[in-house]
């Protein structure tokens, strides 16, 4: 079970609960698995998602919340791309990074909504 004050976010794939969660280490693994010179670049860079970017995302959420996975193991999760575009929104949204509401939503890192068709992967 999730613990969104906390600031951590699920995801359910293949019938299993994964937590996810932005920590410390997480923004640096997303910085450098992106290849990033530094955090300002984040944003920018998840407006234009990729799948392998998506990947790396993910299982830097992922082992912040305490799993073992690489974006390899993400790549191969039985679930649908809405909703693992969904859980690592809804990660940084529950890190106080996500699009929210009002005049900060272009500053968001996902482009839209976590439902909107505006993310490609």
């Amino acid at each position: 079970m999730t613990n969104i004050p906390r600031g951590e976010a699920a995801l359910i794939a293949g019938g299993k609960s994964y937590r996810l969660l932005l920590t410390l280490g997480a923004l640096a693994e997303i910085e450098s698995g992106l290849g990033l010179a530094d955090l300002s670049e984040v944003s920018a860079r998840l407006k234009a998602l990729r799948a392998s970017d998506l990947a790396i995302v993910a299982a830097a959420l992922m082992r912040g919340g305490g799993h073992d996975v690489s974006p390899a193991d993400v790549l191969r999760l039985p679930c649908d791309l809405g909703a693992l575009v969904r859980g690592v929104a809804d990660a940084f949204e529950a890190a106080g990074l996500g699009s929210g509401e009002g005049a900060g939503k272009s500053e968001a890192p996902f482009a839209g909504t976590p439902g909107s068709n505006s993310v490609s992967a």
